[in-house]
């Protein structure tokens, strides 16, 4: 386990998932990533920008954290059986290398709430039905859980309350919608043969000071190996606190 030197992490999720903000975030920048191929070389362009086309053997790192390296899917839900294959083989064999530097050591499946009323599709079902990751923990990470607000006032506006009265309860609002979606994501994804081992909230990703530590602790809470949650906690950059409160843990 001290042999490995970065957390590598594979991102899941439909276009316009805010995946790349996520990143940055993790990692305290506003750059792009930069993209590395298999063997070191540095991609010119962010292929996976090019619609239809991506190559998930692709590793995206951030010069603000290099510890962290990413793999990024994007998005099979239109993609064919053999992107999705292939997906699923990459996992398969990222996730039972021998070569201790290669290995993925968490998936983060990223569901927007932009489009809520659909976010558990045949692409997720069939994902979490048909794709074992063995010991590689899932983390269903909601993304763009902001736009609920807009969602928030309709409900109230059909309650009958007017919005310069109601702004007390547009949070209240907005917090019952969350809660009741994120049961619905995990009583259908809860049925599937398997399920996500983790479930985290984001908000606020627009924002370069968003907070990202409920995702650190979510990722480090299901990894299986105490040695990959101190390599998480030591190269996460986010929180502070989580590097305190888990020192005092152990």
């Amino acid at each position: 386990m001290k042999n490995i030197k970065r957390f590598r992490v594979l991102v899941m999720g439909r276009a316009n998932a805010g995946k790349t903000t996520i990143l940055q975030r993790v990692c305290n920048s506003t750059e792009k990533p930069e993209i590395f191929d298999g063997e070191g070389n540095k991609v010119r362009s962010y292929e996976c920008s090019q619609r239809g086309y991506h190559n998930i053997e692709h590793e995206l790192m951030f010069q603000s954290n290099p510890g962290f390296v990413f793999h990024d899917s994007c998005g099979f839900e239109a993609g064919s059986t053999q992107q999705f294959d292939q997906m699923r083989n990459f996992v398969v064999d990222r996730g039972a290398t021998t070569k201790v530097n290669e290995c993925i050591h968490a998936i983060w499946f990223c569901i927007p709430m932009t489009d809520y009323h659909r976010t558990v599709t045949a692409a997720e079902q069939k994902f979490f039905n048909e794709c074992d990751t063995g010991h590689v923990p899932v983390i269903l990470v909601l993304t763009k859980v902001d736009t609920l607000n807009l969602d928030a006032i309709g409900e109230l506006e059909d309650e009958g309350w007017k919005i310069e009265e109601a702004q007390g309860k547009i949070a209240e609002k907005e917090r019952e919608l969350l809660e009741k979606w994120l049961g619905y994501i995990k009583h259908r994804l809860g049925r599937c043969k398997f399920p996500p081992r983790g479930y985290v909230s984001l908000q606020k990703m627009h924002q370069e000071s968003a907070d990202c530590s409920a995702l650190m602790q979510c990722t480090a809470n299901v990894l299986n190996e105490e040695g990959l949650q101190r390599l998480l906690i030591s190269t996460q950059q986010s929180s502070i606190a989580l590097c305190i409160q888990y020192a005092v843990q152990k």
